[in-house]
């Protein structure tokens, strides 16, 4: 008799790194180095990082100019920090929140995706993460379907809505943004603890109205808990959601000597920062 053996897809396995709370252009180096490691290996393991920001920081899309959508006089008297980072959309203000960001390769998604399809796949442990707080986490796209407004550009990140950004009560919490090069997709994105939304929209030069109404945090919807207790919570629906192994792990000698020579050359210089030069 001949038995047939099936042998079941080997499970992927991702590092998944948490550095905590860093400054803006910490956080923003750390996030180039693992993309940059990650095309120069090509056998090198897909990552899922974690991490905050401390102090508070305005972050801009790649393709935004600091001197026309924020009010730097206001910035400066404050002195609030900008940063740059490498993916597109609007700008965010950074605090309280929970932020991850992701590098891996086409052949760690399922065959045949497109880049739109591609956020639907790397936003569904999001939806995991909030709907086990018993919250209605929905996609923008099966929220409203007909929304004409979707993918509209905007100034403010967390003022429009794309397909696949995470609506609860019908509100809009946190925001995504993805970048891909012939050899990875990378993509990053915020899961605010509380509602920021109508202090970050202070540094605007045009500052949208009814963004407090518009969005929503984890906190308005009740959920009280710390970072360092939801950190465990979104690793374990980001390993559910994607059917992954996740090994915990820490910078290489070789990405923190890259991060650290980007946040000193790139992301603490103004050009960068300002106008994108560099």
């Amino acid at each position: 008799m001949v038995y047939r053996v099936t042998m079941e897809p080997a499970v992927q396995t991702w590092r998944i790194i948490d550095t905590g709370p860093l400054d803006g252009p910490t956080n923003m180096a750390i996030d180039e180095a693992l993309l940059a490691s990650f095309v120069a290996d090509g056998a090198a393991l897909p990552v899922l990082r974690l991490y905050g920001w401390e102090p508070p920081d305005l972050s801009l899309g790649r393709y935004q100019r600091a001197a026309e959508v924020l009010d730097l006089d206001s910035c400066t008297a404050a002195q609030v920090p900008i940063v740059r980072r490498i993916t597109g959309g609007g700008v965010i203000w950074h605090a309280n929140e929970l932020t991850y960001s992701l590098v891996c390769s086409t052949r760690h998604l399922p065959d045949g995706l497109s880049v739109k399809a591609s956020f639907r796949v790397l936003t569904s442990f999001l939806l995991r993460f909030y709907r086990s707080f018993g919250l209605p986490a929905v996609w923008a796209l099966d929220h409203d379907p007909h929304h004409a407004a979707l993918g509209e550009r905007t100034a403010f990140c967390f003022a429009g809505r794309e397909s696949y950004d995470i609506i609860v009560s019908g509100r809009k919490i946190g925001g995504n943004a993805q970048r891909r090069t012939k050899a990875a997709v990378f993509q990053h994105g915020s899961i605010p603890l509380a509602n920021r939304s109508e202090e970050g929209i202070g540094y605007l030069r045009q500052r949208p109205a009814g963004i407090g109404e518009a969005t929503t945090s984890l906190a308005d919807e009740g959920i009280t808990a710390g970072r360092d207790d939801l950190a465990p919570v979104l690793a374990d629906a980001f390993r559910e959601a994607m059917g992954v192994e996740l090994r915990e792990d820490t910078l290489t000698a070789a990405e923190q000597t890259l991060a650290e020579r980007l946040a000193a050359g790139k992301y603490r210089d103004a050009g960068w920062n300002l106008e994108g030069i560099g």
